[in-house]
């Protein structure tokens, strides 16, 4: 159904949970105030940029989506494949494969999609999730020792060499302020599970950074005076050429975008004992992405995390959304003057824990116990991910655990001969293994009938040599059939008409009698030669039998 929840959970929305809504909503709003900003700079864009994907998506993602309590925003997830954009297209690149994702998953709501986003592999999307974990921790480590380096390399092993050739240089100041602001965040709860252990954090963490005069990096001093004023529509330079390079990139978007933000949903289905509208989920998240890009801003997706404590905090409507994306906008505009007074070693702890609350740690515990083939996709996303890119690691994983699966499919399937040769006197009580003349033979295929056991049956028909009289080919376990399948049985007709064998198919399902039917293959065998028992198959080979010695 592709209605907002926001048009159908408000029929009789009181004051009381009004007012649960805006509380949430104004907690959430205040634990995405930083995280907004340290991912736009992990992600090599100004803090602002953080701040406007915060408002705008978390805005049109709680009024247009189909959840209750999701909350839209820039996640860890985008943090990978936004700084390679960058780096290689430029802000204009970023801001088109941006809009680009939105048409995507715009597109997918409408034809449907969203379920079939659920079956994307678990292995690859633990895969990612955990190399994205990697790479965010080997972003953090300049400005969390403070080390003085003239430029980070963007390959991973390279930037790692770097830092180790840069040890001697770390800040002591920039540690101990990375260190109390995970040590703040950890222990806060503890304290108060309403104020939100990252805002107290950092405000902590600035303010005796300015008391004490500290030498370490700050946000002004890397970027400069911040803007306080709204986001302002962005006409970036658009080319065919440029969009047909971002069109792959644009996809990862989008795909990393619509599962995270339905698996988003989902968790707090289970919270809220909810039923989330997956498709129109997706048109949100395409719409949200697409006004991002506009103003100059970067990916949008639900978050699981923020979604998660606007839930336990006792948001129920996308009123807390709203509110949340207010709540930013507000405080942007009062208060941006004094965030370039922040540490960056406080935004690379909060970075840290983001990295760190982002791997997928039961996949590693569990990864000897797996299927080998799950373990297989799951090691080479994970580490593609962190060696080459985002868009070739998920790739790869896609086609890697395809090719595995069909692997499993094909074994599934067998195509053996079960009765050779029926006698006339017990051709209505088929027994396997009953010594018959050799005119007529039974066999069956149990399982998917696709290209990938396609291979087994041809074998079995060029095992067969000359076919009898009558062959029956038993089809009752196969739940459906693909092109490549339908060819080979087409050129077991040509097989029994050379050798003047009649082909009899026994106990065909819906599914795959109706691909049959589509290639015409009914009408060449005859819809005689169909049969839906043994008995009938048995009569029809009889009459077959009797109509050749004629």
């Amino acid at each position: 159904m592709l209605i907002p929840k926001s048009i159908t959970c408000l029929k009789g929305y009181t004051k009381e949970q009004f007012m649960k809504d805006f509380s949430a909503g104004i907690i959430v709003a205040i634990i995405a105030l930083p995280l907004s900003i340290a991912l736009a700079i992990a992600s090599g864009v100004s803090p602002e940029k953080g701040l406007y994907t915060a408002i705008i998506g978390g805005f049109i993602v709680s009024l247009l989506g189909g959840s209750r309590v999701q909350i839209g925003g820039p996640t860890g997830a985008f943090v990978v494949i936004v700084y390679g954009i960058i780096q290689k297209y430029g802000m204009d690149g970023l801001l088109i494969s941006t809009i680009m994702a939105g048409i995507f998953l715009i597109l997918m709501g409408l034809l449907k999609l969203g379920s079939l986003i659920k079956y994307i592999p678990s292995s690859i999307t633990s895969g990612f999730t955990s190399g994205i974990a990697i790479v965010i921790l080997s972003t953090q480590v300049k400005d969390f020792l403070g080390l003085t380096m003239s430029s980070v390399p963007s390959e991973f092993l390279a930037k790692w060499t770097a830092y180790i050739n840069s040890m001697n240089t770390i800040n002591i100041q920039s540690l101990s302020i990375a260190i109390l602001t995970l040590l703040i965040i950890i222990l806060w709860p503890k304290i108060s599970k309403k104020i939100p252990g990252t805002f107290v954090a950092i405000i902590i963490a600035t303010i005796i950074a300015m008391v004490l005069n500290l030498k370490i990096d700050t946000i002004g001093s890397q970027f400069g005076e911040l803007s306080s004023a709204l986001p302002k529509l962005v006409v970036p330079k658009v080319s065919f050429e440029m969009i047909n390079q971002l069109m792959l990139p644009a996809l990862t978007i989008a795909i990393l975008a619509g599962v995270e933000s339905l698996l988003s949903a989902v968790v707090a289905d289970g919270m809220i004992g909810g039923k989330h509208r997956s498709n129109m989920e997706l048109i949100a998240e395409g719409v949200a992405n697409i006004f991002s890009g506009m103003f100059g801003g970067i990916p949008v997706t639900g978050a699981i995390a923020r979604t998660a404590a606007n839930v336990k905090n006792g948001g129920r409507t996308p009123v807390a959304g709203i509110v949340h994306s207010f709540g930013i906008l507000i405080i942007m505009m009062l208060f941006m003057p004094y965030v370039k007074l922040i540490p960056m070693a406080s935004l690379a702890s909060i970075l840290v824990l983001v990295a760190y609350n982002m791997m997928e740690w039961e996949s590693f515990k569990q990864i000897f116990k797996a299927p080998k083939g799950d373990a297989l996709v799951f090691i080479v996303t994970f580490i593609l991910t962190i060696f080459l890119d985002l868009v070739v690691a998920i790739g790869v994983g896609v086609v890697l655990s395809s090719f595995l699966f069909m692997k499993k499919m094909a074994e599934v399937t067998d195509v053996k001969c079960i009765v050779d040769d029926i006698n006339d006197d017990e051709i209505s009580d088929v027994i396997r293994n009953v010594q018959t003349p050799k005119d007529v033979s039974i066999y069956e295929i149990s399982g998917p009938f696709f290209f990938g056991a396609a291979n087994k049956f041809v074998n079995a028909v060029r095992e067969m040599g000359t076919p009898p009289k009558i062959l029956i080919i038993k089809m009752e376990s196969v739940p459906f059939i693909d092109g490549t399948a339908y060819h080979s049985l087409e050129m077991l007709y040509d097989l029994c008409e050379k050798h003047y064998t009649k082909l009899i198919i026994l106990q065909i399902q819906e599914g795959p009698l109706k691909v049959l039917k589509n290639y015409g293959f009914t009408k060449l065998l005859g819809e005689d030669n169909f049969c839906n028992d043994m008995d009938g198959a048995i009569e029809r080979a009889k009459a077959l039998k009797v109509r050749a010695q004629k």
